[in-house]
């Protein structure tokens, strides 16, 4: 479907496109027997000061350098129009094979040219040595190119020449750079994070006391944080970002909150299971928390860390290379965590497992308990819509009295018990299916009626 966004960005793209062919025709004809000259001037690219566009809006936010742009456009290439690159297929009459300087590779289904970085020297640099080495900067792990997942360069094996990596867009800036829409990424191995959402309200949640002024104060961060910063000059003297460590036993509201707190202020909010995560081959881990941190820079999702305890437990002394790596990516995450601008929860089942000194990284720990009989009975009289009737009024509350569970095995009760109404088509809420679903409930936890 053609939308606003789509056709802005393809009137922005023309125009981007036509510049980086007059660069492309420039260095093409600066060749002299068959050589590249040094570096040229760059053309001057498109205005986009005003440019509405989801592509020029990008250029503006990062403020982009023409180099920057070059790069940008020259990934973008093969994925909107691949011909114009086809020039870099012809042959070295010389030698009866492609020109090295042009770089390039040729994909597995791809059977035009793919620009790799050192495309990018020739298009630029040429043969000047020093504006080659500048050049590398652009590809470096701490340019935003590479921070806030844009692009980057694949990687090579063995000694082959870094910069002949081919040059890769991230799925979500094609999206965005194409059709103006970022997509949200796939759950898997490579994106070990999946989206949480909720139905639920805030009155769903039963909690009291301290424990909710402390939640009110992250949906107060998520509110005016930015004001904090930057209006209120606090930038310059706090770190970014807002840390926060959830405990108490499963069920009780951890998972629920996080995603409430997003719903309310319109972020996403990904969950990343650290016991998941955490892998035995060395160095992985830290790859795989990488690509979630590097998508939610740019996203200010809600970061939902759960099992934290399988990365923040005790540490223990290092005795072989085993520990040092784990302790390397408790490290990992620990500097990440700080270091990103949005919000961050770490939840445990046990504030007990966490390792003291990581304590002190977070602006609010906050306890989710089991609930007592009165809390139950609330929870337990939400559970069931008014398209439903109880078979007794009072069985409640006796439920509640007698049956110490958490919210999140209250809800499952409630869902069993509906079934079973559905089965017999009366609507009723029965007290023996409500006491079977606690049976049930029990039975996972390992405890007895």
């Amino acid at each position: 479907m053609v939308t606003e966004n789509t056709t802005l960005n393809a009137i922005a793209l023309e125009a981007e496109l036509d510049w980086l062919q007059r660069t492309l025709n420039a260095r093409l004809a600066s060749m002299t027997d068959d050589m590249p000259s040094g570096a040229l001037p760059l053309p001057d690219p498109p205005d986009v000061t005003e440019d509405p566009s989801p592509y020029g809006s990008v250029i503006r936010h990062y403020q982009m350098t023409p180099v920057e742009r070059l790069v940008l456009i020259t990934a973008l290439v093969p994925h909107i129009r691949p011909n114009l690159f086809d020039c870099f297929l012809m042959k070295n009459q010389m030698l009866d094979r492609g020109f090295t300087e042009f770089g390039g590779l040729q994909g597995r289904f791809h059977s035009g040219f793919l620009p790799t970085g050192e495309t990018i020297l020739f298009l630029i640099a040429g043969t000047d040595l020093e504006v080659r080495f500048a050049l590398q900067a652009v590809f470096d792990g701490t340019h935003f190119f590479s921070q806030h997942n844009i692009l980057s360069l694949q990687g090579v094996t063995g000694n082959e020449p870094l910069l002949s990596g081919q040059i890769t867009l991230s799925r979500t800036f094609i999206d965005y750079l194409t059709t103006g829409v970022i997509s949200a990424p796939s759950f898997g191995p490579d994106f070990p994070a999946q989206k949480i959402d909720t139905s639920q309200s805030w009155d769903d949640l039963v909690l009291e006391g301290h424990s909710l002024e402390q939640i009110w104060e992250i949906r107060s961060w998520l509110q005016h944080g930015d004001t904090v910063m930057h209006d209120l000059g606090m930038s310059r003297r706090v770190k970014p970002g807002y840390r926060s460590l959830f405990y108490g036993p499963p069920g009780t509201g951890k998972s629920m909150t996080a995603a409430l707190l997003g719903r309310e202020s319109g972020y996403d909010v990904y969950r990343i299971d650290l016991s998941m995560v955490t892998s035995k081959y060395i160095g992985e881990t830290e790859k795989n928390l990488a690509r979630v941190f590097d998508y939610a820079m740019h996203h200010r999702w809600i970061l939902f860390f759960d099992e934290a305890d399988a990365l923040f437990g005790k540490r223990t002394e290092t005795k072989d290379a085993h520990d040092r790596y784990a302790n390397q990516e408790t490290a990992y995450l620990l500097q990440r965590v700080e270091d990103y601008d949005g919000v961050a929860i770490l939840a445990t089942n046990q504030k007990s497992n966490i390792d003291n000194a990581f304590t002190r990284r977070f602006h609010t720990i906050i306890h989710f308990p089991m609930p007592d009989a009165s809390n139950r009975y609330r929870i337990w009289m939400n559970a069931f819509s008014e398209r439903v009737k109880l078979e007794d009024q009072a069985m409640l509350e006796n439920v509640a009295l007698l049956h110490e569970i958490s919210g999140g095995a209250i809800m499952n009760v409630a869902r069993y018990a509906a079934l079973k109404s559905a089965e017999r088509g009366d609507r009723i809420i029965r007290l023996t299916e409500i006491e079977a679903g606690i049976h049930r409930e029990l039975e996972k936890e390992g405890r007895q009626l």
